[in-house]
């Protein structure tokens, strides 16, 4: 699963074979604000609506009545070959008098959606912040311990004779409960400081 989402709303069209495929993405945080999309922005006119979602575990995919597998499945595929999570994509064929043939339906779908995937702004799903911790020798086993237990990314490490010094990424939302723990298991003496994100000077 991806750990991006889109920012907003997305599109991106071509024309293949004088078929028109319009592809519409827009982030979701769930199947029944996928569907409402899917609704909302599906052409009644249009020979097919096709269309997938990904958010977290769950995903669907239609084929609209295109051959089984030529274009929901392809968009799903777009979206996580995009790194992508709570995101739903519908792409509209309005068709244009000449068949694709199933490689070429796969290739227009997944490629229309990708392409509009692949440009649209995202976001990050979780928040990180980099901060920097020193410690002294004796905590180390204590300090190791605690990183583990809150999914703490060590970026580097850098050891002096009075201790290490650590950067290290963590979603912001478990900084405060990492700090509490650390002051706690080395009776305040392990220093944690989060860093602005455009230098390495503690903030």
């Amino acid at each position: 699963m991806g750990d991006h989402t889109l920012a907003g709303r997305a599109s991106h069209e071509i024309e293949v074979k004088h078929s028109r495929f319009l592809a519409l993405a827009a982030p979701v945080d769930s199947p029944e604000a996928a569907l409402a999309f899917v609704a909302e922005v599906g052409d009644p006119a249009a020979t097919h609506n096709c269309w997938a979602y990904r958010i977290g575990e769950l995903y669907r995919s239609s084929d609209d009545g295109e051959p089984a597998g030529t274009a929901g499945r392809p968009i799903l595929s777009a979206i996580d070959g995009q790194g992508l999570d709570q995101t739903v994509v519908v792409v509209t064929r309005w068709y244009g008098g000449i068949n694709l043939g199933a490689g070429g339906l796969v290739r227009a779908y997944g490629g229309c959606a990708a392409e509009c995937l692949r440009t649209a702004r995202r976001r990050p799903l979780i928040e990180y912040v980099e901060c920097t911790l020193q410690f002294g020798f004796a905590d180390t086993g204590v300090v190791h311990a605690a990183l583990a237990a809150h999914g703490v990314e060590k970026l580097d490490e850098r050891f002096t004779a009075a201790g290490a010094r650590l950067r290290l990424r963590l979603p912001a939302s478990r900084l405060d409960e990492l700090g509490e723990q650390l002051r706690d298991a080395t009776r305040d003496r392990a220093r944690l400081a989060t860093l602005a994100a455009d230098t390495d000077q503690p903030r």
